[in-house]
């Protein structure tokens, strides 16, 4: 088999790059060891940029028809739902001013019925190495399916096979992994209608998270410690537990009852490559970079890397020379590198300030939630840079207003924290 492009991976970040590169007139093979997609809780907050790129591919309006909700505020509060800081979407630049909630099963099957006539995606074919050239270029990839083994030629190979990403080691990138003191469990739970809001509760456990879902579903996701569900049979008393540590979400108490059994542990990560492309292969998604899903970024900046990866190859003409494609991987990086970089640090320090459960980073992170929420100029900010709408990363300046350590003349006076119920026992 040979084609101008190979997709390893057809979760939304490979579909996305194979519908952008097919839309050139590229033929692109998409290869999936699974057989077929599996469900998986994530990439379900569509940010307003990510809605943007959806409508530019001519995909937004069957997504829509899927159910996603339109949310247009995210939210921080306390345990039992007061507010700590809101970002109202509405005020956002540009005619993209709301988050599509979706399921990720509807968004990667939108992509896949969306897919030029120049892509073929094929299940079942496990990628076991890449091909290269005497000059060590990437030219392609070894093959496992139903005929055996096979070798793919291609001008260019884009490695979207996820966070541990074979390619990517085949490759000899280099990748700083750490893991987050903490898991996540997630729950799918039915007949449970929540506000039209991302809500991220901040608790004595650290992240509680409910957003909407297609069907009168949400999504919960509670922080957890690593050994929290280990050999857990009571789960009757982890849910009531969970329910008295954060009343807000005491009236999905039944329904969360009834989802326990389909509950998914997953341990959480931040991720960066040391780059994003060498001659003849390029990395997206989480096989470049990882960020703490409570950020809402990841599926995101994946959909983004497609977009960009497109238009740095349209701009070398849309052609499979190799070394038109290999400009393009060059400019690729240098276009992206530093958008991901911001995306990592937005994210970590976002999620800091929610995680945390003691000591100085929790304290740090009230302090910089108070701050800005007093300060319409920094919610706009925190508001562009979220949504990516309106990239534009904090300065120094913004950091010691946010901390309190420089006035700021444009905010009100933050409220005292000592009385808020949430610290209460």
């Amino acid at each position: 088999m040979n084609a101008d492009v190979v997709v390893v991976g057809a979760g939304a970040g490979g579909l996305a790059s194979a519908r952008a590169l097919g839309a050139l007139g590229l033929r692109v093979l998409v290869l999936d060891r699974q057989r077929a997609p599996a469900s998986i809780a994530k990439g379900e907050i569509l940010q307003p940029e990510t809605v943007r790129i959806l409508d530019t591919w001519g995909a937004l309006p069957a997504l829509r028809a899927t159910g996603a909700r339109p949310v247009g505020r995210l939210a921080i509060r306390d345990r039992y739902g007061e507010p700590l800081l809101c970002l109202d979407y509405a005020g956002l630049p540009g005619a993209y001013r709301e988050i599509l909630c979706a399921d990720y099963g509807d968004l990667r099957g939108v992509l896949a019925d969306g897919l030029p006539a120049t892509v073929d995606l094929r299940w079942g074919r496990r990628v076991t190495g890449l091909l290269r050239d005497d000059g060590g270029r990437v030219t392609g990839v070894r093959v496992t399916g139903e005929r055996g083994d096979e070798e793919v030629r291609a001008a260019l190979v884009v490695a979207a096979d996820g966070m541990s990403s074979p390619l990517r080691r085949a490759a000899g990138v280099a990748v700083e992994r750490r893991e987050y003191p903490h898991g996540l469990v997630a729950f799918d739970v039915a007949g449970a209608e929540v506000a039209d809001e991302v809500t991220a509760y901040r608790t004595g456990r650290g992240l509680c998270l409910v957003y909407p879902l297609p069907g009168g579903r949400c999504r919960l996701y509670v922080q957890v410690t690593p050994d929290e569900f280990r050999g857990r049979t009571d789960l009757g008393g982890w849910c009531d537990r969970l329910l008295a540590d954060v009343p807000a979400v005491r009236p999905l108490g039944s329904a969360v009852r009834a989802s326990l059994h389909r509950r998914q542990l997953l341990a959480v990560y931040r991720l960066r490559t040391a780059r994003l492309s060498l001659p003849g292969l390029a990395l997206v998604g989480e096989a470049a970079h990882a960020v703490h899903p409570m950020a809402a970024q990841g599926v995101n900046s994946s959909l983004g890397d497609a977009e960009a990866l497109a238009a740095t190859l349209a701009a070398e003409g849309g052609t499979p020379e190799p070394g038109a494609v290999d400009r393009a991987l060059r400019a690729f990086e240098v276009a992206r590198r530093p958008r991901l970089d911001h995306v990592a640090t937005v994210s970590h320090n976002a999620s800091r300030m929610i995680t945390s459960v003691s000591g100085l980073p929790r304290a740090l992170g009230g302090r910089m939630m108070r701050r800005t929420a007093a300060n319409p100029r920094l919610l706009g900010l925190t508001a562009g840079n979220l949504s990516g709408t309106d990239v534009r990363p904090l300065s120094l300046v913004d950091r010691l207003h946010q901390l309190g350590l420089l006035a700021d003349r444009h905010a009100r006076t933050p409220s005292t924290p000592a009385p808020s119920r949430s610290e209460r026992p």
